[in-house]
């Protein structure tokens, strides 16, 4: 875990700051493979692709109810839309891109890289 002190690009269109934990502490854990990924999950939608919560401390994730073995908190996971497409239009495209874990919500959807096949409607 590093603590962010400057902002640093990691892909074409994903930058550092935008999986850094939410709670103030700065903290950011990060597996590139989610980077990889997202870029072309982007670069196939052909539109920015917004990440509202990328990693999550301990406290952070109980705090908002995460589940207890959170890919968030391994920084292999993100929560994430993709303005003009649903949330299962977005799911089937990380499909295609080779996510692992796949999660429709009402207003996002999860993506990860857990290392196994995992889907699932929250």
């Amino acid at each position: 875990m590093i603590k962010v002190i400057e902002d640093i690009q990691l892909s074409k269109n994903f930058k550092l700051s935008e999986f850094v934990c939410p709670d103030g502490s700065a903290e950011v854990l990060l597996d590139t493979e989610l980077i990889d990924k997202l870029q072309r999950l982007r670069d196939k939608l052909g539109k920015p692709v917004i990440v509202h919560s990328g990693y999550r401390n301990l406290k952070y994730n109980t705090k908002i109810g995460g589940a207890a073995n959170s890919q968030h908190m391994y920084g292999r996971a993100a929560d994430i839309t993709v303005s003009g497409f649903a949330p299962e239009q977005v799911a089937k495209t990380a499909e295609e891109v080779g996510f692992d874990g796949i999660g429709i919500y009402k207003t996002f959807t999860h993506v990860d890289v857990r290392g196994h096949k995992a889907r699932w409607y929250g």
